[in-house]
């Protein structure tokens, strides 16, 4: 076995050679190809996933993403990897570097998911390190890191090694937060559940441990009202709103229902009050950060009073459905960076502020007519289409991206309160129905999304439109979808606003996009 091993970690100078990956990552940035974004991080070549690392340390925002650096015979998620760029104001950023790969016996099988914090002055990482055994067997351990000048990641021993009795080894990606001055993370975990409480061998959950002495309590799972609830919870992001306690996570395999829960890997919350005496959780329901195809492993910053959201545009086991990108050598892309604000139990998400610097060209739309039953607008390649209508008699809205006959749809109906998005028009991308079995079957619908929106006497969109990503946010922030768009034509997009009676009202505007820059 030992030989073995060796063999494998021997072979990792050489894959992971910092100063060759690095040069080609400058030479891929600024991408040129057809579907690469403008004002999103873009892969700028293979795949990117996670957001992780974030944090800010004197007004510079630091942000890792996972990246597999040497994609293989088409296996995009191996290898994996972080790379690393700072901003202070999400429009100009440094050029990506390597920062984090697999070095040793622990992480010889990925450096997966983790956090960042200030600490000392320096920036901290805290990830988890995969690796398999002669017969393939997964090994996990949780492990520090210190951000050197040089760009690259100095590791700590590790702090956890393995998991706790009861839980599988499907156990990762930390997430630091503090209470009361002391430091706990939690940890993304599947238990091996009770039969008389659960239909699944299996489910998810997540687990506490706290800071003790020189090393790391477990202190067990962090009790919900969702003991069965899909066989994996990941990406725990622990926050506090206030006197709330919010705990964002990603469970996988959950049944879908008409107008929630219809991706087969979900991404939401729950806002209530944490005990760390009782380690329960008193919380609401369960509710989704984005109702969009294509929105998961989200991470969170808090600096100055903000909590600020990064996801990964993307979605685990559908890499055919970015078969565009894919011809072109790469795949996925984060959000724009998101603004959440907690108001009853609910979060509202909204692009932060400083999506605004891109703004450029604008048309303003100022229409006070009783006959308003459609308007047209030709949109910029990349641009933000941002609305507000007063109904007036109309009952039902529809808005549409036309890419030369291939369309998008977006239909509102007041009556029965219900959004639906269909990408069914499209060419390319994610469509049809796929099945899933994580021990139920159950089939997911990949071209279109319903769910319930509230909309009295005004309807608010904003439509954020790049290459291949659509980010909207509706009724300022209260609904979220993000969704991957592969128009097979370059093509300027036409907007099309109907209604089915006449409109009152209908105010707002248009922008041409600049891009994000990287030096």
């Amino acid at each position: 076995m030992a030989k073995k091993v060796g063999e494998n970690l021997a072979t990792l100078k050489d894959k992971f050679n910092k100063a060759e990956i690095d040069a080609k990552v400058r030479k891929n940035i600024p991408p040129q190809s057809h579907w690469h974004n403008k004002f999103h991080i873009d892969a700028p070549y293979s795949l990117i996933n996670d957001p992780n690392g974030l944090c800010n340390l004197n007004g510079t925002y630091h942000i890792f993403y996972q990246w597999n650096p040497v994609p293989q015979n088409q296996n995009w998620h191996k290898n994996k990897s972080w790379l690393h760029t700072t901003t202070k104001d999400f429009i100009n950023y440094k050029m990506p570097t390597l920062a984090l790969w697999p070095t040793d016996v622990h992480d010889k099988d990925g450096c997966f998911s983790g956090c960042g914090f200030v600490e000392d002055g320096k920036v901290r990482i805290f990830y988890t390190c995969n690796s398999r055994d002669e017969d393939y067997q997964r090994k996990v351990a949780q492990r520090f890191g210190t951000l050197q000048d040089d760009g690259t990641i100095k590791l700590d021993e590790i702090a956890v090694e393995g998991s706790p009795e009861g839980y599988t080894m499907h156990f990762r990606d930390p997430n630091l937060f503090w209470r009361n001055g002391k430091k706990y993370f939690a940890v993304a975990a599947q238990r091996m559940s009770d039969t008389k409480k659960s239909s699944r061998p299996l489910n998810g959950t997540t687990v506490i441990y706290g800071e003790d002495g020189d090393g790391w309590k477990f202190l067990g799972e962090l009790k919900t009202d969702y003991y069965d609830f899909g066989y994996m919870w990941e990406c725990p992001n622990i926050l506090q709103f206030g006197d709330y306690d919010v705990m964002i996570t990603c469970p996988q395999g959950v049944e879908h229902e008409e107008l929630q829960f219809q991706n087969h890997c979900l991404c939401g919350y729950l806002a209530g009050h944490m005990s760390l005496d009782s380690m329960e959780m008193t919380h609401g329901k369960f509710q989704e950060l984005d109702k969009g195809f294509d929105f998961y492993a989200p991470q969170v910053v808090t600096h100055e009073g903000r909590h600020i959201l990064f996801g990964w545009i993307g979605m685990p086991d559908l890499v055919d459905i970015a078969e565009s990108a894919i011809e072109e050598g790469w795949l996925y892309s984060l959000t724009m960076p998101r603004i959440l604000t907690l108001r009853q139990g609910h979060i509202y998400s909204q692009p932060a502020e400083e999506m605004k610097a891109l703004r450029k060209l604008e048309t303003q739309i100022d229409i006070d007519s009783v006959k308003l039953k459609e308007f047209k607008q030709i949109l910029p390649k990349t641009s933000e289409v941002k609305l507000n209508l007063e109904f007036g008699s109309a009952k039902k809205i529809n808005f549409t991206l036309d890419y030369d006959g291939e369309k998008i749809t977006f239909d509102y109906n007041k009556s029965t309160q219900v959004m639906t998005i269909s990408r069914e028009g499209m060419k390319r991308g994610g469509k049809g129905i796929r099945k899933f079995n994580d021990g139920k079957n159950f089939d997911v619908d990949l071209g279109t999304r319903k769910f319930k929106l509230f909309a009295s006497q005004t309807f608010a969109l904003n439509l954020f439109v790049d290459k291949s990503v659509l980010e909207l946010f509706l009724q300022n922030g209260d609904e979220v979808a993000t969704i991957l768009v592969y128009p097979d034509k370059d093509v300027t997009p036409k907007f099309t606003l109907t209604a089915d009676e006449e409109l009152a009202t209908l105010h707002g505007h248009i922008w041409e996009l600049g891009s994000i820059n990287f030096e």
